[in-house]
């Protein structure tokens, strides 16, 4: 490159930086980083960039000055780049930058670059680190803080953003470094000591840069080779402390404080006997003064060095009780957000986990809990204190009034809270929350006080549980009267995190507070109260349920009834989340099931379901008048009531279940509520509302859980119910959860031989859909996975239970969807193509388990025939998929399902090989599919020679692997049989098929022709 080109060079890179920085338009911006990137990577860019640095006064602008500094650093550190320049003499001129923009006017940014890209070149030459120091000395000092600062950092950097550098060389810079640590050391020890400012900087900014290279020496363990004693009586060290006292500085004379009590376990001593000073001179005087900054610094410090002498600090010395104090003072410090009391946890927990952990004499446990034993006493009040939610502020929920931090600091607690109350006793911790002295006026209490302390005693319960000590619960009692006494209008904001943490201790210790009768109705009352905000609905509602299960003797008295049906019938407004409705429903019931009067438990099921029954009755209404219809915000609302009360009638049907197995249900009382629940489901799925996916999802809910519970009682009502299901999948083909409840309904009664030819009709029924027949592409799967789970689902049910004669009249049904699942496995949906996976495999299973019944003969009219000749007219196309699944991105999750199906269908083929069902599948069968497959394979799907190599290969895994299967399946390894991938051969199958996963991962959409 002549001089002209240069100098034209020179000027077109000075125009894209100062375009690249100060261009107006976006599109000025793009077109200059796209000529300076191509320019980075061209030979050049070594001269042009090292020339803007050697340029004469005045120097160009500092922000192309910057760009060519960095520039040289990117290109020593790109992988394989060759050096156009020699080293030493890119050495030199990067040592002359630093020499020359050292100092102001010069702006620091671009010393650090120039400073990088020395150390980069350092860290990739042979010798470099030795021959760098060896110049450092011509440098000015500033120049030689900066680059001693970057030389360690290199060292620490990240190989994932370095490719240039391996880790051998790394270690080899490293250890460079550490034989100039000594003369660093001595360096950094002589600046310290200087007074003046004869280099121009002033004397608090170079203290900061000698404390900021000290913390990178540090870090790469420039102390390592020092003797204990010499460490901590180390100048630099007091230099370091001393410097704590200089607010320009703290922050970074902390950070060397700890990574130094971090690294060396010889120090941690020595800076526990600083802990009275630091709490007197430092502490204190940043408490009064709010400095935030210092108390959090100081409150890091303490806790690194308190937790790396653990043992030391439970020795409870004059020194460890400073620690402790300093500590407790930072946890009660109060400022806007929680960070430094959240920070100090950790070394709390650690002490406490410490001290419980003493397993020596035990007079030494004694005593250190004894002394120990006013600390964590102080700190639950501390914690109490920081932990408070102002119940004073109004919000329309309640949980928006508490701060992000104070939420996440309250979660922090448990573990801590729960070693106090071991540490304390279960007794005092109860003492010491309720030692408040609140008044009982129910206007003057102090709120605020009352919720973190519920708070707290809500999270040790199971420690105060296991510990069976006393409990006076009057106090709690006196707060629930109070609180199941407030009117609506006096229930706002934070009021209700009140409720929610009473709520939350109910729940716990239900068992306690249940156990007097007299508690029963304010317990209930208060769940009634607290369950209708959403800030506290779903404590109360668990605390709701918790109650009726631990005061069966008591909570069906007629008083106790009326409350929990008042509650239900408020469950109409639709308030609450599904989840809250059904813990309360399961509350009645629990309630209910203590009720031993029959006539008084069936009218009392029947109220509590004819009170769902009729709001999800009124939506049957609308159709009597059209005007309901044309009010979307009047039909939204009752749609959505009608949904409520269709999955409360859900959960009702699903508790029955308990109590028809105990006997406490009677068939009469199950028909009865039959006869009320089924008319109102037969209106509904006749009815236009249908076409709502959540209407047709919570009827679908609550018939699966009646038929669950109420199975045998259901079979006369079998037809209808499976030609509703088929009539509106029809019509709404969309919703798959008919296909779901149909499944279901399979499930239960498919071992019942007389009701095969309805259930054959059923699918045929639902096959005939369009949306079914249209699953004939990995295309068309990917846009309805749901639909293709439910229908994997039906089938996967269908051959699972249904007897053999409607297996039989099911063939063509069967090879239908057999081919379906084939292709739905390729889909690119990783949860349709699992459960197209899982199908195909349930097929293969219940064939094996056919063919290993009768293995000598063909019996005439087994469904194994129709599955052993499906098998043998589909095989191919079910390997062709299965290895069309294991091609892209998203093969790696289809392994395993892929390698049990290979596994099966090599088990099915070499099982009937051996017998008379050869004729119809035998082993030379699976080798012509895979010859077949391979072969149509594109030529880009595959790597050189791949195919020739697949199918031998393949064969062979696949024998072995399906004889570990049969293995598995015969005499006295059937007990044992759980899964495939069992033995060598199936291990060795599905490793097989993860690298064939793995090496063609980067095939792009593979679709089957």
């Amino acid at each position: 490159m002549d001089a002209g080109e240069a100098s034209e060079l020179r000027a077109r890179l000075a125009a894209a930086v100062h375009a690249l920085n100060h261009g107006a338009h976006p599109s000025a911006r793009l077109a200059a980083n796209q000529w300076l990137l191509g320019l980075q990577r061209s030979p050049q860019a070594w001269a042009v960039a090292t020339s803007f640095l050697a340029a004469p006064d005045p120097p160009p602008p500092a922000d192309l000055l910057f760009f060519a500094a960095q520039m040289l650093r990117r290109k020593i550190q790109s992988p394989g780049a060759a050096l156009a320049l020699p080293g030493a003499q890119l050495l030199d001129a990067l040592l002359l930058a630093a020499r020359r923009f050292c100092s102001a006017p010069a702006p620091r940014q671009l010393l650090t670059q120039i400073c990088l890209a020395l150390s980069a070149l350092a860290l990739r030459a042979e010798g470099g680190v030795d021959g760098l120091f060896a110049r450092m000395p011509h440098l000015p000092a500033p120049a030689v803080l900066e680059l001693l600062t970057v030389l360690p950092e290199e060292a620490a950097q990240d190989q994932g953003g370095d490719t240039g550098v391996d880790a051998a060389a790394r270690c080899r810079f490293t250890r460079e470094l550490l034989a100039h640590a000594p003369a660093v050391l001595e360096f950094l020890h002589a600046q310290s000591e200087k007074a003046d400012a004869d280099d121009g900087v002033p004397l608090h900014e170079r203290n900061r840069r000698i404390l900021r290279c000290l913390l990178s020496w540090v870090r790469v363990g420039c102390f390592s080779e020092t003797p204990a004693a010499a460490l901590a009586a180390h100048p630099l060290l007091t230099f370091a402390f001393n410097s704590l006292q200089v607010s320009f500085s703290f922050d970074v004379a902390i950070e060397v404080m700890i990574e130094l009590v971090s690294q060396y376990q010889e120090l941690p001593q020595a800076f526990l006997t600083k802990m009275p000073y630091i709490r007197e001179v430092l502490l204190l005087p940043a408490l009064a003064n709010k400095n935030e900054k210092i108390i959090a610094g100081l409150a890091s410090l303490m806790c690194e060095v308190g937790q790396a002498a653990l043992a030391l600090v439970a020795e409870g010395g004059s020194q460890s009780l400073a620690l402790a104090d300093a500590l407790l003072r930072c946890v009660a410090f109060t400022s806007e957000d929680w960070e430094i009391a959240d920070s100090t946890l950790q070394f709390w927990c650690s002490l406490a986990h410490f001290t419980l952990g003493i397993d020596v004499k035990t007079a030494k446990r004694n005593a250190t809990h004894e002394l120990f034993f006013p600390v964590f006493s102080s700190l639950l009040d501390a914690l109490l204190f920081r932990a408070q939610i102002d119940t004073d502020e109004h919000g329309t929920d309640g949980a928006s009034c508490i701060p992000d931090g104070l939420a996440q600091f309250r979660m922090n607690l448990e573990e801590l809270l729960v070693d106090i109350c071991l540490l304390l006793g279960a007794p005092a911790y109860i003492n010491k929350l309720f030692s408040g002295g609140w008044g009982f006026s129910g206007q003057s209490v102090p709120w605020k006080e009352v919720e973190v302390r519920m708070y707290a005693l809500s999270l040790v319960a199971d420690t105060i549980l296991q510990d069976e000590s006393p409990f006076d619960f009057s106090i709690i009692m006196h707060f629930v009267n109070i609180l199941s006494s407030r009117t609506p209008v006096e229930l706002n904001g934070s009021l209700f995190l009140v409720y929610k943490s009473f709520g939350d201790v109910i729940g716990s210790y239900s068992k306690w507070l249940s156990s007097s009768q007299s508690n029963i109705k304010p317990l209930l009352m208060f769940c009634a109260s607290g369950i209708s905000k959403s800030a506290s609905s779903n404590a109360c509602s668990l605390a709701l349920r918790k109650v009726c299960e631990d005061a069966s003797s008591f909570i069906h008295e007629p008083q106790n009834l009326e409350i929990l049906f008042w509650i239900n019938e408020g469950l109409d407004k639709g308030n609450l989340r599904l989840e809250d409705e059904e813990e309360i429903i399961s509350a009645i019931m629990h309630a209910l099931s203590s009720v031993r009067d029959k006539e008084l438990r069936k009218s009392s099921l029947a109220r509590l379901l004819c009170s769902s029954y009729s709001v999800a009755e009124k939506i049957i209404d609308i159709d009597r008048d059209e005007s309901l219809r044309q009010n979307p915000a009047a039909y939204t609302q009752a749609l959505d009531l009608a949904v409520r009360g269709l999955y409360r009638m859900g959960a009702l049907f699903g508790h029955l279940a308990t109590s028809i197995t105990s006997g406490l249900i009677d068939d009469d009382i199950i028909l009865a509520l039959l006869g009320i629940f089924w008319p109102l489901l037969e209106k509904l799925f006749r009815s236009s509302h249908m076409e709502n996916v959540s209407l047709s999802a919570a009827v679908c809910h609550s018939l699966s859980s009646a038929i669950h519970s109420c199975g045998q009682h259901f079979h006369i009502l079998l037809p209808k119910v499976l030609e509703c299901l088929s009539t509106n999948f029809l019509l709404f083909q969309r919703h798959d959860c008919f296909l779901r409840t149909a499944a279901n309904v399979i499930e239960e009664f498919g071992h019942k031989e007389e009701y095969g030819a309805l259930f054959v009709r059923t699918f045929e029924t639902l096959s005939s859909a369009s949306s079914i027949s249209a699953l004939n592409s990995s295309y068309t799967c990917d846009q309805e996975p749901d639909l293709v789970e439910a229908y994997t689902y039906f089938t996967s049910v269908f051959i699972r239970c249904c007897p053999k004669e409607a297996i039989i009249a099911s063939g063509s049904l069967l090879e239908l969807s057999f081919q379906k699942a084939a292709i739905c496995s390729t889909a690119m949906h990783r949860g349709a193509a699992l459960a197209a996976m899982s199908y195909m495999s349930c097929f293969l299973e219940v064939g094996l388990a056919a063919v290993l019944e009768s293995p000598e003969c063909i019996p005439d009219g087994s469904p194994c025939v129709v599955l052993v000749q499906i098998l043998a007219r589909c095989g191919e196309g079910l390997l062709s998929n299965v290895l069309y699944a294991l091609l892209g991105v998203s093969a790696l999750s289809r392994v395993h399902k892929s390698a049990t199906i290979l596994q099966q269908l090599a088990a099915l083929c070499s099982l009937c090989e051996r017998t008379t069902w050869k004729a119809v599948l035998c082993w030379d069968s699976l080798y012509g599919w895979l010859q077949s497959t391979v072969k149509s394979l594109p030529s880009e799907y595959l790597q050189p020679g791949e195919a020739e190599m697949i199918v031998p290969l393949w064969l062979k895994v696949l024998e072995n692997a399906g004889s570990d299967y049969l293995r598995s399946r015969t005499g006295d390894n059937v007990r044992n049989h759980q899964g495939y991938m069992q033995g060598k051969g199936g291990r060795t199958l599905k490793r097989i098929v993860r690298d064939f996963a793995e090496s063609h991962r980067n095939v792009p959409n593979p679709c089957p022709s």
